[in-house]
C-alpha cells in the first residue's frame, strides 16, 4: 500500500467519487452496504468504503508493505511496533491499532490487511476511544 496520509491511498485520492474509482477500476466483484451504513466497492485485494453522500470514508487493501511517502516501508510484521513507536498518539480500539499520524486502522493479528482513513473519519474512532 502507498499511503500520503489522510490525501491519497495507491494513487485514488479522497476526493474521489465512486464514479471515479469504477472509472479507474472498472466494476467491482461485489457492491454492499455494511453494517455502519457505509457502500462498499470491493475489488478482491482491495475495497473502497463510501458515505451515502458519495463522500469516500475510507480504503482497506492487502499490504504486505505500507510505503508512507517515499521515505518510509514498513512491511505488516513490523507494522504495529512501527506505528507504536512513532505515533505517540496511537491507540486500541475493538482489536484495532488506530494511528492518527499516519490515517490507518488495522488488526496486528490479522496480516496483511490496512484500512487508510480519510481525515473526518478519525474523529469517529477518536469518539468510539472516548466512550
Amino acid at each position: 500500500m502507498h499511503l500520503q496520509p489522510y490525501l491519497r491511498v495507491n494513487g485514488t485520492p479522497f476526493t474521489a467519487t465512486r464514479d471515479d474509482v469504477i472509472r479507474a477500476h472498472g466494476p467491482p466483484r461485489s457492491e454492499s452496504r455494511n453494517t455502519v451504513g457505509l457502500t462498499a466497492l470491493d475489488y478482491g485485494d482491495v475495497v473502497y468504503r463510501f458515505q451515502d453522500s458519495g463522500r469516500l470514508e475510507e480504503v482497506t487493501a492487502r499490504a504486505k508493505v505500507l510505503h508512507l511517502g517515499t521515505t518510509v516501508a514498513a512491511p505488516f510484521r513490523d507494522l504495529a511496533a512501527f506505528v507504536q513507536s512513532s505515533d505517540s498518539t496511537a491507540f486500541d480500539r475493538a482489536g484495532f491499532l488506530i494511528s492518527p499520524l499516519y490515517g490507518i486502522a488495522f488488526v496486528p493479528g490479522e496480516p496483511c490487511w490496512v484500512t487508510a482513513l480519510a481525515r473526518h473519519c478519525m474523529a469517529e474512532w477518536e469518539a468510539i476511544r472516548a466512550s
